[in-house]
C-alpha cells in the first residue's frame, strides 16, 4: 500500500546525486593514497645549502603513515558520529565536513608552489591529512545514515560510487604524469580537481530534500515520530497500565533507537566488513605500489605502471565488484558462507608479497607484469562485492527506523577495518 505513495524518481535524479555523493565521500582518500609519488618526490628533496640529502622516503615510510593517520580521526570521529549524530543536524554536519575538505584540499594545491624541508612538508602533509580525514568520517558516517533510509539500491548505488572516486583520482594522476605541463603545474591542476568535485557534491546535497523522491524518505522519519506520539496520547488515556503502553510505545518509536540492540542484530556484517578493509589495507598500498615492471627499458610505461596497473586495475576492479551487487547477491545474508568468503581473501597477502617487489627479503614468484595484475584484479573485485555485500546487507537485518543507526554502525567497523589494515601495513611494509 505504501509503494504507491512513493512518488517516482524522475529521471533518476536522486540516483544520480547518491551515487556522485559516494564519489565525493572517498575523494579525499584517493587523492591523497594516489598522489604516493609526488609526496615521496617533495620528501626526497635534496637540500642545495648542504652536500648531505634529505632523509629518503623509505625513512619516512609516508605510505604507511598516510594510511594510518588517516584512519585513526576517521575511526575515532565515526565512533563519536554513531553514538551522538542525533544531537548535531545532519545538515550541518555535513555542510561542515564538506566546507573543511574544501579548504584543506585548496591549502594542498597551493603548497604545491611553495618551497619547503622535506620535514615541514611532511608534518604540514600529515596535519592536513588527519584533520580532512576528521571532516571525511563525520561526512561518511552521516551520507551512510542517509543512504540508509533510502531502498537498498540506492546504498548500492552509493557505494559505487566511491569505488568510482579511485577510478576518477588515478586517471587525474595518470593525465598528470602523461602531459607536458611542469611537474608543479600539473600537480596543482591535480589538487584543484577535488576541489572542484566538492563544490559539486555541496551543490548535489542541498538540492536532494528539495526532490519530491527524496523527500519521501527523508521525511518519513519525522512523520512516524508524530503518529508515534498521536498513539502514544490516545493509547495512554485509554490504558489501564499507564507506565507500561507508554514505556512500549517510547520503545518502538525509536526516537532514541539503542545502539547495543542495532548491534546485536548486524554484529556478523560488520565484522565481515571490518575484515575485508583490514585485508585490503595491510597490502594496498604500502605493498602494491612497491611491485616494479619487467619492463623497465620501456620508459613510458616505466612511468605509468604503478598508477595503471596498480590505481586504475584495483579501482575499475573495486567499482565492478561493488556494482555486481545490484545484480547478485550471494552468499546471502544469512548464509555461513559470507564470513568464509571474507575470510578467504588473507591468501591475497602472500600472493602479493610474492610479486616482483623493488628490493624485496622475500623471493619473488610472480614477476610478470600479467600475473600481478591479475592478482590485483580478483583482490580489487572480491573487496568492492564483499565489502558492498555487507553494507546492503546490515540495514535488512533492521527495522526500517533503525536503519540510520545501522548505516551508521557498519560504517564505524568499515573505517576499524581500515585502521586494522593501516596499522598492520607498517609489519607487512617492513618483511618485504
Amino acid at each position: 500500500m505504501e509503494k504507491k505513495l512513493v512518488p517516482p524518481d524522475s529521471g533518476q535524479t536522486v540516483a544520480v546525486i547518491i551515487f556522485m555523493l559516494g564519489l565525493g565521500v572517498l575523494l579525499p582518500w584517493n587523492f591523497f593514497i594516489t598522489a604516493s609519488q609526488y609526496f615521496n618526490q617533495r620528501l626526497s628533496f635534496t637540500n642545495s645549502s648542504s652536500n648531505s640529502t634529505a632523509e629518503s622516503t623509505n625513512d619516512y615510510n609516508y605510505d604507511s603513515w598516510m594510511v594510518l593517520l588517516s584512519q585513526l580521526p576517521l575511526l575515532l570521529f565515526t565512533l563519536l558520529n554513531s553514538l551522538l549524530y542525533h544531537c548535531v543536524r545532519e545538515r550541518l554536519r555535513v555542510t561542515f565536513s564538506l566546507v573543511g575538505i574544501l579548504l584543506l584540499f585548496s591549502l594542498t594545491a597551493a603548497l604545491v608552489q611553495v618551497p619547503m624541508h622535506p620535514d615541514t612538508f611532511f608534518s604540514v602533509t600529515l596535519a592536513t591529512i588527519w584533520f580532512i580525514s576528521t571532516c571525511g568520517a563525520v561526512l561518511q558516517a552521516s551520507l551512510f545514515g542517509l543512504v540508509g533510509l533510502f531502498p537498498p539500491r540506492y546504498s548500492t548505488l552509493f557505494m559505487s560510487g566511491q569505488g568510482l572516486a579511485g577510478i576518477f583520482a588515478a586517471v587525474a594522476m595518470l593525465l598528470s604524469i602523461i602531459s607536458n605541463a611542469d611537474k608543479s603545474t600539473a600537480a596543482m591542476a591535480y589538487f584543484i580537481t577535488p576541489c572542484v568535485a566538492t563544490v559539486g557534491m555541496l551543490v548535489c546535497y542541498l538540492l536532494l530534500p528539495h526532490l519530491k523522491f527524496a523527500g519521501f524518505f527523508l521525511n518519513r522519519r519525522q512523520h512516524d515520530s508524530m503518529q508515534s506520539q498521536e498513539l502514544l496520547s490516545s493509547t495512554a488515556l485509554n490504558s489501564k497500565n499507564l507506565e507500561a503502553n507508554v514505556t512500549d510505545i517510547r520503545h518502538s518509536s525509536g526516537r532514541h533507537p539503542s545502539v547495543p540492540n542495532v548491534f546485536r542484530k548486524i554484529w556478523l556484517t560488520a565484522i565481515c566488513v571490518t575484515c575485508v578493509f583490514a585485508v585490503t589495507l595491510s597490502v594496498f598500498p604500502v605493498i602494491a605500489v612497491r611491485v616494479q615492471t619487467v619492463y623497465k627499458d620501456v620508459v613510458t610505461w616505466d612511468k605509468v605502471f604503478t598508477c595503471v596497473c596498480c590505481f586504475i586495475v584495483f579501482n575499475t576492479m573495486d567499482l565492478v565488484g561493488r556494482s555486481s551487487v545490484s545484480i547478485v547477491q550471494w552468499p546471502s545474508r544469512d548464509s555461513t558462507l559470507l564470513p568464509v568468503a571474507v575470510l578467504s581473501r588473507l591468501i591475497f597477502i602472500p600472493l602479493l608479497m610474492l610479486c616482483n617487489v623493488e628490493n624485496s627479503r622475500l623471493p619473488t614468484i610472480f614477476t610478470h607484469d600479467g600475473a600481478f595484475v591479475a592478482i590485483m584484479a580478483a583482490f580489487a573485485f572480491s573487496n568492492g562485492y564483499l565489502a558492498t555485500l555487507c553494507m546492503v546487507y546490515a540495514p535488512q537485518l533492521v527495522r526500517g527506523k533503525d536503519c540510520e543507526t545501522a548505516g551508521s554502525l557498519m560504517t564505524f567497523f568499515l573505517i576499524l577495518g581500515l585502521a586494522v589494515g593501516a596499522a598492520f601495513s607498517f609489519l607487512l611494509g617492513s618483511l618485504v
